[in-house]
């Protein structure tokens, strides 16, 4: 990447132009442009806008931007080649156990809580109980009436 960089800034000292005008010329921050020339790979989060800056950058400088994004294409390689499977495992596994560990979901798309077979059953049971308990007042209501119907019948009221 510091070839890359080097590259890049001896073509703007050798066309005259300042880290400061070709910042302004170009809509990208100054620090960003200096952090390209020195090959401060580690001061940007995405890859791929650092892919945007250095073909703009190219482009503005004058030089074949593909010769530059493959020459960057290539640098890359070589720098994730070298990182270790096992530790590419690793930090996908951990990746994952983040997903899962706090996943973020709308209201409207969250899983209803499931209870367990037993709360259910305790449910239903109680709901017959209570259907049984219904049933057997309504029985005992239509008793009472019948045996106190002939002596409200036999009653006056005024």
């Amino acid at each position: 990447m510091f070839a890359i960089g080097n590259s890049l800034k001896e073509a703007r000292e050798k066309t005259g132009v300042s880290l400061e005008e070709a910042s302004a010329d170009i809509q990208i921050k100054s620090v960003i442009l200096e952090n390209i020339e020195e090959g401060n790979i580690g001061s940007f989060k995405d890859i791929f806008e650092l892919k945007e800056y250095l073909c703009t950058y190219a482009k503005y400088l004058g030089l074949d931007e593909n010769k530059i994004l493959d020459e960057f294409n290539e640098y890359m390689f070589e720098y994730t080649s070298k990182i270790p499977l096992k530790d590419i495992e690793k930090k996908v596994m951990e990746q994952n156990k983040e997903k899962e560990a706090d996943p973020i979901v709308s209201p409207y798309t969250k899983p209803m809580k499931k209870y367990p077979a037993k709360y259910y059953v305790i449910l239903y049971v109680i709901l017959i109980l209570l259907a049984i308990v219904v049933i057997f007042w309504s029985i005992h209501q239509i008793t009472i009436s019948r045996y106190l119907e002939p002596f409200f019948e036999n009653f006056n009221y005024m």
